[in-house]
């Protein structure tokens, strides 16, 4: 693209890479030195089908963050024991064309896609601009989902339907020049652009079935519904009826309205689902002279807002607030206006009302949404359960999208109760394990062991904190990272999903990249450390600017395997790399051209298989190829190796940084399995319990466009999924957020051989 579409994109999407934590929060120089004991792991061999690229995708799957391993499948054949699970695919090339490539024996079908009705009064989608009712309409910019298994007559939950389920999914963002005929209109935004593209975002919830071997979403299934930034939601847990909780829309704290920017999910081991609120703060402005109107810059509302990335004078993405004089519009502007000293008669803290986890109950949707505030306020990526066990609590695993940002763990006050996996009420059953319990960041030890630190205003850090007066339990969570930031937390690379492995439990965390780690930091800059070791230079998007360009994923254990366990140890399981970039320094996987991958983001265990998916997000390799899915074969803690990476300063002295290195992946433990069409992002995935179709999520497509562009299709860096034939506009089509369901020709599981399932570790 050229340098103004690109400055405009970064423009628009700057909020996703902020760095706000301003802390000196040191960063660990040595990695862990000593090994687990290996338990029994899955065991894999090599596959063979060849790779194919396919003009059509397919996606209908579902599945769930760790939870209890299913029940063993017979064994395929009279031999003892299960078969050993196998990769049995080809890997797919890299590729930069328009379409989605999978292995061949694999057919990939359109499923879902932006603005397609959800009941039968909706119009198809036109996708020329001029559609609108978005209220009943898929969202945009499909991002994680979970599935939720139906009965075979539709009428109730079950967690092994394979057949017929609910899909919830977030609609994070928006590729807003698309939804109009002529592109969007510049600041004073026209009502009828903001009234599109406010429920463009939040959740849909819509049912999928499978018919002729085939799956369709279900136009006007009794299921189907969108939660948007307007639906009304409920305050749960320590911050309910905060003061800093209080606006003209509740006056007592206890209510909200809608959820925005959600990108990674979580589902509960009572059969309900998590969203989390990631990059909320872009979308909310401040006057220029906010601060005074506040008290000054040290008054601590604007130390919080300068945290959560609203400096005063900060403009809106979107700009909705100039869209009229209506409180759907002046919610987006939290300047200090209003007389009151408690914020009840303006929207000052309309922003403590977003950046949390929240709850919905996918079959009822009579049940108000929570905000879930035990689990603190930050850019939530996704929700992790570990594994649980009758009589202990639970644990949800989640990471802070943005550069510098911590690595939390929440643990449940109540204790496992089995007789909880499919109760009455759902969201009351969330009210009993999320409402209540102890909040943890995590810090890295240099001796490869690491703290999960409770947030509790009791700790001295904290309750004497000089950067913030905290006044209770409240305000800590509402400001969880400048809690984080008085622990002395260790700041990461952006984590973004965390994902559980369903056997051993070990937590698995995406660092999707940070341009602002540095050999000889400045400023705000970031030293580097052994969980964070690798700055170096990547053409095309930094040739000059070294930084952690590619990403890597770290994996933890809990100590003694306990999930509520205070203490850890941890590795790198995989650095992402060009194939052809430097061993010694930053292909430390030793990546091949069928493995090499940039920014990983969407994570996922199969929980038939066990096999681990790993989704990108990435604007470094774009010049090699488009967005990609890999499956591998997960190790565990410790199967790798020391490693020391030595770089050169200015002045000509070394600085040697020591990191523990995850095993190398071989060919028959790590491939390729999925590119995506130009310009866009592979994000959210889940499968059938029977592991025989899987869901992905294709993300924003061809959003590189700017509004002089967008009524020349010529212009287009995508078509899809037009081009592959679903909906309207043929190959010209305006590109579409999508999922896609991924079956297996011959009726069998995803990625592996035979039908083995979990007890083959």
């Amino acid at each position: 693209m050229n340098a103004s579409t690109r400055n405009e994109i970064a423009a628009l999407h700057g909020a996703d890479e902020e760095d706000c934590n301003g802390s000196g929060n040191r960063s660990l120089m040595e990695v862990l030195e000593e090994r687990l004991s290996r338990r029994n792991v899955l065991r894999v061999g090599m596959g063979s089908a060849a790779a194919a690229v396919l003009g059509t995708v397919a996606g209908c799957g579902g599945g769930s963050d760790a939870v209890a391993a299913p029940a063993p499948a017979p064994a395929p054949t009279p031999a003892a024991g299960p078969q050993p699970l196998r990769l049995s695919f080809a890997a797919v090339a890299k590729s930069t064309a328009d379409v989605v490539s999978v292995p061949a024996g694999y057919t990939a079908t359109v499923l879902y896609a932006v603005g397609d009705p959800l009941d039968a009064a909706t119009p198809d989608y036109r996708n020329d601009g001029t559609d609108t009712g978005f209220e009943n309409r898929a969202g945009d910019h499909h991002d994680g989902m979970e599935y939720f298994g139906l009965n075979a007559a539709g009428t109730a939950r079950d967690a092994a339907g394979s057949d017929r389920a609910i899909l919830a999914m977030n609609h994070e963002a928006l590729t807003d020049q698309f939804l109009h005929a002529a592109g969007t209109t510049p600041n004073p935004r026209p009502a009828a652009e903001a009234d599109k593209e406010i429920p463009a975002h939040g959740l849909s919830f819509v049912e999928v079935r499978k018919q002729n071997g085939r799956f369709a979403y279900v136009k006007g299934s009794a299921y189907n519904r969108r939660v948007t930034p307007l639906t009304p939601m409920r305050i749960h847990g320590p911050a309910r009826s905060s003061t800093l909780m209080k606006t003209l829309f509740s006056s007592v704290g206890t209510d909200c309205r809608g959820t925005i920017n959600n990108c990674g999910t979580g589902i509960t081991p009572w059969g309900s689902f998590l969203t989390g609120e990631e990059n909320w703060a872009g979308y909310f402005t401040r006057s220029s002279t906010d601060n005074t109107a506040r008290g000054g810059a040290t008054a601590r509302s604007v130390v919080s807002l300068n945290r959560y990335g609203r400096a005063q004078g900060a403009a809106s993405r979107h700009g909705w607030e100039t869209a009229g004089a209506a409180d759907a519009y002046a919610r987006w502007n939290i300047s200090q206006v209003g007389a009151s000293t408690d914020g009840t008669d303006d929207y000052r803290n309309e922003l403590n009302t977003f950046g949390w986890m929240v709850e919905a109950d996918p079959y009822d949707g009579t049940q108000a949404l929570r905000k879930r505030t035990a689990l603190g306020r930050f850019a939530h990526e996704s929700a992790a359960f570990g594994l649980r066990a009758p009589g202990r609590p639970l644990a949800v695993y989640m990471g802070d999208d943005s550069r510098g940002e911590y690595i939390y763990k929440f643990v449940s006050a109540a204790n496992w109760d089995a007789a909880d996996a499919n109760p009455a009420n759902r969201i009351t059953t969330g009210d009993k394990y999320l409402d209540a319990g102890k909040l943890y960041v995590a810090k890295f030890n240099a001796d490869g062991t690491g703290q999960w630190i409770e947030l509790a205003i009791a700790n001295p850090a904290i309750s004497g904190y000089a950067t913030y007066t905290f006044a209770d339990q409240a305000d800590v969570l509402v400001n969880a990272r400048l809690a984080a930031d008085a622990l002395g937390a260790t700041k990461m690379d952006r984590p973004e999903w965390c994902a559980v492995h369903p056997v051993t439990g070990e937590i698995y965390y995406t660092l999707t990249n940070n341009s602002n780690r540095k050999v000889e930091p400045t400023g705000t800059q970031m030293a580097l450390d052994a969980a964070n070791p690798r700055a170096y230079t990547d053409a095309p998007t930094a040739p000059s600017a070294p930084g952690n360009i590619n990403g890597h994923i770290v994996r933890m254990r809990e100590t003694g395997g306990d999930t509520a366990a205070t203490g850890f140890t941890w590795d790198i399981y995989l650095f992402g790399a060009e194939a052809g970039m430097d061993p010694a320094k930053v292909n430390l996987s030793s990546l091949t051209a069928d493995q090499d991958f940039s920014s990983p983001d969407g994570l996922w265990f199969s929980a038939k298989t066990g096999f681990v998916f790993i989704q990108t997000d990435d604007g470094a390799f774009t010049d090699v190829t488009n967005c990609m899915m890999l499956v591998g074969k997960p190790g565990q803690v410790g199967d790798g190796a020391t490693r020391v990476l030595q770089y050169t300063k200015g002045d000509g002295s070394t600085l040697d940084v020591q990191t523990r290195v995850g095993a190398t992946p071989g060919a028959d433990t790590l491939r390729r399995f999925l590119v995506g069409p130009a310009d866009c992002e592979i994000t959210g995935i889940c499968e059938t319990p029977d592991g025989r179709a899987l869901f992905v999520n294709v993300q924003h497509p061809g959003e590189s466009i700017s509004k002089a562009n967008v009524t020349d299709p010529t212009k287009y860096l995508s078509h899809w999924p037009g081009n592959a034939g679903y909906g309207a506009g043929g190959a010209g089509a305006r590109p579409r957020s999508a999922t896609i369901v991924i079956t297996r020709d011959n009726g069998g599981l995803i990625a592996a051989d035979g039908d083995a399932v979990l007890n083959a570790f």
